[in-house]
C-alpha cells in the first residue's frame, strides 16, 4: 500500500466521522424541532376549544377543518389522528415538571410514553430514555418488563415519587439492585429444568440486554472469575464495575433455594476482592446472589445487621402480569 493510499484512507476516515456527527447533530436538531412544534400546535388547538367552552362538537370540528387546510398545504403528516396526538400530547405534558420541558426524545417516544396512563411511570420512563439514550425499542422493552413497578417495590413513597423526578440514580449499594430480576429474553422455557451452568450461557449470550437490566454504570469485567486458596479454586459466574458506585459488583447465581452456605461464600469473594483486587480509592466491593427462591429469615440471620454489601435477589423467566406486580407495591405500601 502507498503512502498517497494510507493517507487518502486516514483522511476518509476522519472525514467520514466529522460528516456522521454533523448528521446526528443535524437529525437532533430538526427531531427537536418538530417535538416543540407539535407541542406548540397543541397548545394553540387546546386554547382555541376553551375559547369554545370545550363543546366536544366545538372540538372535533375545529380539528377536523385544520387538519384538512394542512393537508391540502403541507402534505402528509397532518392527519385527523395526527393532529389529535398533537393536541393530547400538550395536554400530557403542559403541566409537567420533568425534563419533558426540553424535549430531547423523538415524536416516536413521545408517543409511546403518553399512552402510560401513570404521571409519575410515564415521567421515569421519559427520564431514563433521555439519560440512557433508549430507543423506542428499548423503552418498549423496559415497560414490557415493568422496570419502574419492580424499582418502586423495593422503595417507600417518597423514593417512588423522587424517581419519577430524578429516574434511577445510585448514591448507595441498595439502589443498584432490584427484585426480582426479568430474565425472559434468555429464551429457555419457564418449563426447563436447566443447569447454572446453561443458564450463565444464555445470560452471558445476552449480556448487552442484561447490562441494561442491570441498571446505570455498570461495565462487564469477567465471567467464571477464578480465585484461588491454596490448592481450593473456586469461579465466581460473573463480575462487574459499577461507573457511579466505584466498586466491583460479583453475582453468583444459584438454581432453587438459596441457603446460608451460599451466602457465606459469597462473602469470601467479597472480602478477596476487597483486600486482593481493589485500589485504595475504590469503594467496598457488592455481592449479589441471584436464586429462584430465597427465604429473607436466612438471609437476615446470616448476614450482620449492618450489612451493605451483600444481596440476594429473585429472578424469574417469566415476567408476572403488571397487575400482580402492582397489587404487590400496593401490599408494600399500605
Amino acid at each position: 500500500m502507498t503512502d498517497i493510499t494510507k493517507n487518502t484512507d486516514r483522511l476518509y476516515a476522519n472525514v467520514a466521522d466529522l460528516l456522521r456527527i454533523a448528521q446526528n447533530a443535524v437529525l437532533q436538531t430538526v427531531n427537536m424541532t418538530m417535538v416543540s412544534t407539535y407541542f406548540e400546535i397543541g397548545r394553540m388547538i387546546v386554547e382555541e376549544e376553551q375559547e369554545g367552552k370545550e363543546r366536544a362538537k366545538y372540538g372535533e370540528q375545529l380539528i377536523s377543518g385544520l387538519s384538512q387546510k394542512l393537508t391540502s398545504e403541507f402534505g402528509k403528516g397532518y392527519s385527523l389522528t395526527n393532529i389529535k396526538q398533537m393536541r393530547r400530547f400538550y395536554i400530557s405534558y403542559s403541566k409537567s415538571q420533568t425534563l419533558s420541558d426540553q424535549f430531547k426524545l423523538s415524536w416516536s417516544h413521545y408517543l409511546f410514553l403518553m399512552r402510560i396512563d401513570d404521571e409519575n411511570e410515564r415521567n421515569f420512563y421519559e427520564i431514563e430514555s433521555i439519560n440512557n439514550s433508549w430507543s423506542l425499542r428499548e423503552l418498549k422493552r423496559q415497560f414490557n418488563t415493568a422496570f419502574y413497578t419492580r424499582l418502586a417495590l423495593s422503595r417507600d413513597k417518597d423514593q417512588i415519587i423522587q424517581l419519577s423526578k430524578q429516574g434511577l440514580t445510585l448514591e448507595k449499594p441498595m439502589d443498584a439492585i432490584k427484585d426480582p430480576y426479568i430474565m425472559e429474553f434468555i429464551g429457555l422455557p419457564d418449563h426447563y429444568l436447566y443447569s447454572e451452568s446453561e443458564l450463565e450461557q444464555k445470560l452471558i449470550d445476552k449480556l448487552e440486554h442484561f447490562l441494561l437490566e442491570l441498571g446505570t454504570g455498570f461495565a462487564f469485567i469477567a465471567r467464571q472469575k477464578r480465585i484461588s486458596f491454596d490448592e481450593k479454586h473456586f469461579k465466581i459466574d460473573l463480575v462487574f464495575f459499577n461507573r457511579i458506585l466505584k466498586c466491583f459488583v460479583l453475582i453468583d447465581l444459584k438454581i432453587g433455594e438459596l441457603k446460608h452456605k451460599d451466602i457465606g461464600q459469597m462473602q469470601m469473594y467479597v472480602n478477596y476482592y476487597d483486600r486482593e483486587i481493589k485500589l485504595p480509592d475504590e469503594n467496598k466491593t457488592i455481592g449479589l446472589i441471584l436464586c429462584q427462591d430465597k427465604s429473607q429469615a436466612v438471609v437476615e440471620y446470616t448476614l450482620p445487621e449492618n450489612n451493605e454489601q451483600i444481596f440476594a435477589s429473585k429472578y424469574q423467566t417469566v415476567l408476572p402480569s403488571k397487575e400482580k406486580l402492582k397489587q404487590i407495591l400496593e401490599m408494600n405500601n399500605d
